[in-house]
């Protein structure tokens, strides 16, 4: 199985993380490939895309400002096939990308992927305005819920909290316009 290519770049509003790429991703070689995974669904419901993407589609998201990594490139059944070197060796390179490529928005698909990265235990959904800090200096962190079909939450909970994301960018977006034209 082969690891699935980042989709990364400055000026990018959102970067959203995984865990890691399902067997199913990295046979395809693309982010949330699994017909069960409902990442796309959520995506387009929430506003944050304008149409319904496909999974070979997802570098064609850097032209909307959205991009793509995992804490762990490594393809596994599951987070629990994950090993703590691994998460580790994931923390260190995922902190470079972010201070490289400094998207205005980290949003982490899962709170175990943002208690991974951060090392923090009290997260709750949404923007982290507890934090202390951010971790990466100018980044806001955002935690979403995991988009995957063994979720028990309803998918429009789901996609409510995906829609606050998409109500902050909106405004972003918004105010940079406005920017511009004055």
């Amino acid at each position: 199985m082969n690891e699935v290519p980042d989709h990364l770049d400055h000026g990018l509003q959102i970067i959203f993380i995984g865990f890691n790429p399902s067997p199913r991703s990295g046979e395809e070689g693309h982010h949330y490939a699994n017909p069960r995974n409902h990442f796309w669904r959520i995506l387009h419901q929430s506003g944050l895309t304008p149409r319904l993407y496909d999974p070979s589609e997802d570098g064609e998201l850097l032209k909307l400002g959205l991009g793509f990594t995992n804490i762990v490139a490594r393809p596994t059944r599951g987070a629990e096939d994950i090993t703590r070197e691994e998460y580790k060796e994931g923390r260190e390179l995922l902190r470079a990308k972010l201070e490289q490529f400094r998207p205005e928005v980290a949003c982490f698909v899962g709170k175990g992927v943002y208690t991974e990265y951060s090392r923090r235990s009290k997260v709750e959904w949404g923007f982290q305005e507890d934090a202390a800090e951010p971790l990466v200096d100018g980044v806001r962190e955002f935690v979403a819920p995991s988009s995957s079909g063994l979720v028990r939450m309803p998918l429009n909970e789901i996609v409510d909290i995906y829609r606050r994301l998409y109500k902050f960018t909106g405004d972003v977006a918004s105010g940079l316009d406005q920017q511009q034209n004055d």
